[in-house]
């Protein structure tokens, strides 16, 4: 490079620091130090070699930046103000109220594609954008992560970096900041690269180490990421954090600060600068056509078939992948039990396998969803719990993915309670805007399928192992947000509340109690979240009575969720919560249900007492 460009980007590499140190003294508070240390990357990135149309945030052919590090936001919007779309007075709005200059970036702006702040997120999400510019977009886009040293000790990063390895995914580029200092102090490795390098390399990466502040040594790795083939490249960058202000430059105690003195700082840097960058138009790319959406031919089930809902499940979804070319599968490296794998037969080239890693599974949701696409990621219930932070960021994310967990609660039988999803409804239902759905039976479970593919948010369906009895006609519908009521009449005096598995067996203890001349009603509540509080209130002031049954810990399920119900000031009525308890060991699908309580005996005895004890005759 020659001397006056390398000048010009050193230039840009002060202003995006001095910008960083104004940000976080208007807001009081922010992370500069962490900024300063990436800002000659972020120049060098900016101005030489990220092709971005800032007017145009969905063209095909943009890269995707992902700030990894999203405590480091002051750096970004630093980034938006040299590339000329926000101004001054935005660049200082930095964390205020109303703001959408937030402490971590979020899509609450046009050019942040996902959330950012918990570390270990960004390289995993950026997995599956590069996997949908490889795979399925066939774009030219690269991906840019720019990490921190210290989140490089999370197990998602080291999830993602086998993937992207085992893909293939020359379109990615990881860039490390190695500044040395964490949030209390040194990072586990310092300021050996080379311990990076090795750990990368041995996963298949090809790695560059560089001097971070050395603007002709990072345009040139920059270019050598951008011409490697076959494999991901990682820019391992010697950093210092406070670069370029002696008081705070490679010394603890400032992290997540403004600086001491923040006037002294900026003059210190040169003052303040109004460089502005002509950043690089992004390559000629076919625009993304609307995907086509053909007829719905979902599978039909005859009422007294017996099928489980998660075969129920993979034959909807291959079917939802017939009609829609934007669905894609992921799966878990457990598809012939969830029955992705029939998705996978039918469209192998939508569908992805992520192994037994959690986390890059449902990352690699998030990213491909960025994209324009509707990601179906499926694993056993419990091992979801395992990315429950992904989770919860795609929420912060306004990410739209559908997750679906089979093998749930204690009727799976003998596997024992480590294969048990026993906390996935309390999970799900605690993630902002989620949808929660748990079918009963085949038909049930279709439409279903096809209903989350179009709502907003993070989208949960239970699955059961099981084989069950299917109840409802093929024509029956099912919205979000609604129940069905399978039994009721006048003189009812409980309401049986149930969902999933356990909706057979109140179908049982109904028969059971009418033969002792006990009336009672009974709520399939597949609707989990939202709940049909509408109907369930209307149980309750017709018997007065509610006994929820679920096959799920008691905390934060279906009894927690009719509970709410009545959360509006009226009057609450006796309710009887049924669920898992015990801890678990093997034992048949049938004894589980018994040592739970939660067969159709139990239920049956809840209610006997309740009338015996509690309702008038």
């Amino acid at each position: 490079m020659q001397r006056e460009a390398a000048l010009e980007l050193a230039d840009l590499g002060q202003q995006l620091r001095v910008d960083a140190v104004r940000a976080a003294a208007a807001a009081k508070s922010g992370h500069p130090t962490s900024s300063m240390s990436a800002a000659d990357l972020a120049a060098v990135l900016l101005a030489q070699h990220l092709r971005y149309d800032f007017d145009t945030p969905d063209h095909p052919g943009n890269d995707r930046f992902i700030l990894s590090k999203g405590h480091a936001s002051p750096l970004l919007y630093a980034m938006y103000r040299a590339a000329g779309v926000i101004d001054d007075e935005q660049l200082l709005s930095f964390r205020s109220r109303d703001s959408l200059f937030e402490g971590h970036p979020t899509p609450r702006l046009p050019w942040v594609d996902v959330a950012t702040g918990s570390l270990g997120q960004g390289l995993p999400v950026g997995v599956g954008m590069a996997l949908a510019g490889k795979r399925l977009e066939h774009a030219p886009y690269r991906v840019w992560v720019l990490s921190g040293d210290s989140e490089m000790a999370e197990g998602s990063v080291w999830e993602a970096a086998e993937h992207a390895a085992y893909e293939n995914l020359d379109n990615l580029t990881l860039i490390i900041d190695v500044n040395r200092l964490g949030q209390r102090g040194p990072t586990r490795h310092g300021w050996d690269l080379d311990a990076y390098a090795r750990r990368l390399q041995a996963f298949g990466w090809h790695t560059i180490e560089i001097d971070g502040h050395d603007i002709d040594a990072v345009d040139a790795a920059f270019a050598e990421a951008a011409s490697t083939t076959s494999q991901p490249t990682a820019v391992i960058a010697h950093t210092l954090k406070g670069r370029g202000v002696a008081e705070v430059e490679d010394r603890e105690g400032h992290h997540g600060k403004p600086l001491p003195d923040a006037d002294a700082a900026i003059e210190e840097l040169g003052g303040p600068r109004f460089v502005r960058v002509e950043v690089s138009p992004p390559p000629k790319a076919p625009a993304r056509r609307r995907p086509d959406i053909g007829h719905l031919d979902l599978p039909r089930f005859e009422v007294g078939d017996s099928v489980a809902t998660r075969d129920a499940f993979g034959q909807a979804l291959a079917a939802l992948g017939s009609a829609r070319e934007d669905v894609v599968a992921l799966d878990g490296e457990v598809g012939d039990s969830t029955r992705t794998e029939l998705f996978g037969k039918a469209h192998p080239e939508r569908y992805f396998e992520c192994y037994i890693a959690e986390q890059q599974l449902v990352a690699a949701a998030v990213g491909m969803q960025a994209r324009g696409y509707v990601p179906y990621a499926s694993s056993f219930a419990a091992f979801l719990t395992r990315a429950h932070d992904f989770v919860r960021m795609a929420a912060v994310s306004q990410a739209g993915i559908n997750l679906v967990g089979s093998h749930a609660g204690v009727s799976i039988g003998q596997d024992g309670p480590s294969q048990m999803g026993l906390e996935d409804l309390a999970m799900f239902r605690s993630v902002h805007g989620s949808t929660v759905l748990y079918p009963c039976d085949a038909n049930q479970t279709v439409q279903l399928v096809a209903a989350m593919a179009d709502l907003p948010g993070v989208r949960y369906l239970r699955t059961s192992r099981g084989d069950a009895p299917v109840i409802y006609g093929p024509d029956e519908q099912f919205a979000p947000g609604g129940s069905k009521v399978l039994r009721s009449g006048e003189h009812d005096r409980v309401t049986i509340v149930a969902a999933g598995v356990t909706v057979q067996e109140a179908l049982r203890a109904g028969d059971l109690l009418d033969r002792e001349g006990i009336d009672v009603r009974i709520i399939d509540l597949y609707s989990v979240k939202p709940v049909d509080t509408r109907t369930l209130q209307e149980a309750a002031q017709a018997t007065g009575c509610l006994v929820t049954v679920e096959d799920h810990h008691v905390q934060g399920g279906i009894g927690d969720a009719v509970a709410e119900a009545f959360a509006d000031g009226r009057p609450v009525p006796r309710l009887v919560r049924l669920g898992v308890q015990n801890m678990p060991s093997s034992a048949s699908p049938e004894e589980q249900l018994h040592l739970a309580g939660i067969d159709a005996e139990s239920i049956a005895a809840a209610v006997r007492l309740l009338v015996e004890r509690v309702v008038v005759p």
